[in-house]
């Protein structure tokens, strides 16, 4: 999908790397052996702390409200909504996911936990980011201008 603001074009990159190593993830877990663990572990405790703190943070506090001042109430209170839901998840899989990082492999007695958790992420993080592309996105490129898209670009950049 091709869009005209900065911002929308950053974070459809974003989401279609966060898809990308989501799907790597599953497939592991669907293999269970000859998986090379610890980068792939850390590659997603990577993508969820800058998911949850720097992309979720960017939207929430920068995003948000310019999409509720023009009346997109609604979409900002369904994608928060989806924010919280997703951060649920994340801070119980980040433990597993770093200390699978850390040794190498799941540990025996959380892999069913680890395995259940990721498929919980991906279900909701898959569909929150179709919500994104399909919403969120397309309504920044009208609302944001020329020079609020560069300066929102830039300061997304620098965090």
């Amino acid at each position: 999908m091709s869009y005209s603001r900065q911002v929308s074009r950053t974070l459809h990159d974003e989401h279609l790397t966060s898809i990308d190593l989501l799907g790597r993830v599953e497939r592991a877990l669907a293999r269970s052996e000859d998986v090379d663990w610890p980068p792939l572990a850390a590659a997603l405790v990577r993508q969820l702390e800058h998911e949850i703190d720097r992309h979720f943070g960017f939207e929430e506090q920068q995003l948000f409200p310019r999409m509720a001042d023009a009346g997109d109430g609604d979409l900002v209170e369904l994608l928060s909504e989806e924010h919280e839901s997703i951060r649920a998840v994340a801070d119980e899989l980040l433990p597993l996911a770093r200390a699978t990082a850390a040794t190498g492999t799941p540990d025996a007695g959380s892999t069913a936990t680890l395995r259940g958790l990721v498929l919980e992420l991906i279900e909701r993080q898959v569909a929150h980011i179709q919500k994104e592309t399909m919403a969120l996105l397309p309504l920044l490129d009208d609302l944001l201008d020329d020079d609020t898209d560069r300066e929102l670009a830039f300061a997304y950049a620098r965090d």
